[in-house]
């Protein structure tokens, strides 16, 4: 096998990788997905945000990564005990990893802290799925 066969496998290898990763992302988005990004490390310089898709699934938001070989969601939220501790616009170093028009919400749940980032419409979406919780459960708006 000379080098040019190499090369050309290498290069098929690369871009499998990459049809595979945008087909999933354009299945997640028809599947009634929104862009979102996600840290669940804190960071002060603005580091350790995901850029992802975010899906509504009865009583939890999933999460799957944008860059991902995994077929199941990176991060499962759920609604029950989930609250807004924070609401902020984003600082300059992270915008550039965020949707366009961002907002930065900063949650807690039974399974730690969250940061969300997403765009206004996707926030409407998220904001009122959080309040639709079934009758019984408080809404919870700390901010």
């Amino acid at each position: 096998m000379g080098i040019t066969e190499i090369a050309g496998l290498i290069l098929l290898g690369v871009l499998i990788v990459i049809a595979y990763f945008a087909w999933r992302r354009i299945r997640l988005l028809r599947e009634g997905g929104v862009h979102v990004a996600l840290r669940s490390q804190f960071d002060d310089r603005g580091r350790g945000w995901h850029l992802g898709v975010g899906h509504y699934r009865g009583d939890s938001f999933a999460w799957f990564r944008v860059l991902s070989l995994g077929s199941g969601p990176n991060e499962l939220i759920p609604r029950d005990g989930l609250e807004i501790d924070a609401r902020r616009e984003p600082t300059g170093p992270e915008a550039y990893a965020m949707p366009i028009g961002a907002t930065v919400l900063r949650c807690r749940s039974a399974s730690g802290e969250v940061e969300i980032a997403m765009g206004p419409d996707a926030l409407t979406g998220f904001l009122s799925w959080l309040e639709s919780s079934p009758p019984g459960r408080s809404i919870p708006w700390a901010s």
